[in-house]
């Protein structure tokens, strides 16, 4: 059966009005999500340990429904604190990033809670080339000498923070730069266990991928495990045979029962 003309209008223009409807709907839903609250970004780089200028700051509108919490609807709040990290451009300042409102700035604002620095003198080869670079990871080894003067090498601390080589707190990873002094992050009693190394012999750092968690756990060598390793590995299986083969011109000996005597002379 078919419709009336003026039915079927109808049906026309109310399907024509739920669509315009949801779509309208849909622009105002967008809308608001892009005019969502402000929220303080870098507008460029800061960096770490330094204080935030109001031209380093800028606010712009952030979707409602990703807003990072904590974060900052106004530069006010945020210039002048000091950087705890360093910030790239586009990047929110939010409040994990920032030092204590009563920092002063400098190296000592950017020590997490509980932790110390320390600094350590260091060379071109034993900081390894200049690759050392704050917030990188090392381990670090101690080489010196026993009780009985014997050589040894051991690690002592692992997966330690650089916090700045010379003074400075921030690098270009690009850029390895050679210096001759080191400072590090570490915990009260891994400051006494480098003050105590360090004066035993010397320090090494052993450069760690940053994304490595591991703990290093060793016995450490000693000169003894070295000249053993390049004995064996000269003598190979080989030299081991030879080492257990009887002289040319010397007798097998004979084993009886327990005791082992000269072969007899035919």
């Amino acid at each position: 059966m078919k419709l009336p003309t003026h039915a079927a209008i109808a049906l026309t223009l109310g399907a024509m009005a739920a669509f315009i409807t949801a779509r309208w709907m849909g622009v105002v839903q967008s809308r608001s999500e892009v005019s969502g609250p402000t929220v303080v970004i870098a507008a460029r780089a800061i960096d770490a340990g330094t204080a935030i200028a109001e031209n380093q700051l800028k606010a712009v509108q952030w979707p409602r429904s990703t807003v990072p919490e904590g974060a900052s609807a106004r530069t006010d709040d945020v210039a002048g604190r000091i950087a705890r990290v360093s910030m790239i451009a586009g990047e929110p300042v939010l409040p994990g990033k920032l030092a204590p409102t009563n920092a002063s700035g400098g190296l000592s604002s950017i020590i997490p809670d509980g932790k110390r620095a320390i600094t350590v003198k260091v060379n071109e080869v034993i900081a390894v080339a200049g690759f050392a670079l704050p917030g990188s990871y090392v381990d670090i080894l101690v080489s010196g000498r026993d009780a009985e003067r014997q050589p040894f090498s051991r690690t002592v601390l692992s997966r330690i923070k650089v916090l700045a080589v010379a003074q400075e707190t921030t690098a270009e990873p690009d850029k390895p730069k050679v210096v001759n002094a080191v400072t590090l992050e570490l915990t009260p009693h891994e400051s006494e266990t480098l003050d105590l190394a360090r004066s035993i012999g010397v320090l090494s750092l052993v450069l760690r991928n940053e994304l490595d968690t591991g703990e290093i756990n060793s016995a450490g060598v000693r000169l003894a495990d070295i000249i053993q390793a390049q004995s064996a590995g000269r003598q190979g299986p080989a030299g081991a045979a030879h080492a257990a083969a009887p002289a040319q011109g010397s007798k097998p000996d004979e084993i009886r029962g327990t005791s082992r005597q000269p072969a007899a002379t035919p």
